[in-house]
């Protein structure tokens, strides 16, 4: 599927709209270039899972846990893996294979320990189109 938005909060509308429709166990990648709006998108997730408090990229984190919507969201940053081992470390299996909405922001990183079953989103922007436009594919991936 294609998604077309215009606005930052058209952006966050279809997340949350994503979030709503969100399944105990489901795993997301989520691809785009800094500052393209991934962040926006993943607030409107988590509003979709009626999560309230603030959400922020877990850049320096790897992973924030978040326990108080309708299932546990866990929002990955693997910005910053150097090695595979550190997912191990982190106990990558607890969440990706867990009760909740697992959401991995430059999954790519680390394709070789992705689930056999995934929702792949790519957020890209289009300035011909204008400067809030961004195109939102999003993409059942089998391994």
């Amino acid at each position: 599927m294609v998604y077309e938005t215009f606005s930052a909060e058209e952006t966050e509308k279809l997340g949350e709209q994503i979030g709503r429709e969100a399944k105990p166990g489901e795993v997301y990648t989520l691809i785009g270039d800094l500052g393209v709006g991934k962040t926006v998108f993943t607030q409107g997730i988590a509003k979709g899972l009626e999560i309230t408090e603030p959400i922020c990229s877990p850049t320096f984190t790897i992973v924030q846990e978040y326990e108080e919507g309708r299932m546990p969201f866990y929002h990955f940053d693997v910005y910053r893996i150097a090695d595979i081992e550190e997912m191990d470390e982190i106990g990558y299996e607890d969440y990706f294979y867990g009760n909740g909405l697992t959401m991995i922001e430059w999954a790519n990183l680390i394709e070789e320990i992705l689930p056999d079953h995934y929702r792949q989103i790519t957020i890209e922007k289009d300035l011909e189109k204008g400067f809030d436009y961004r195109r939102i594919t999003i993409e059942e991936v089998e391994r």
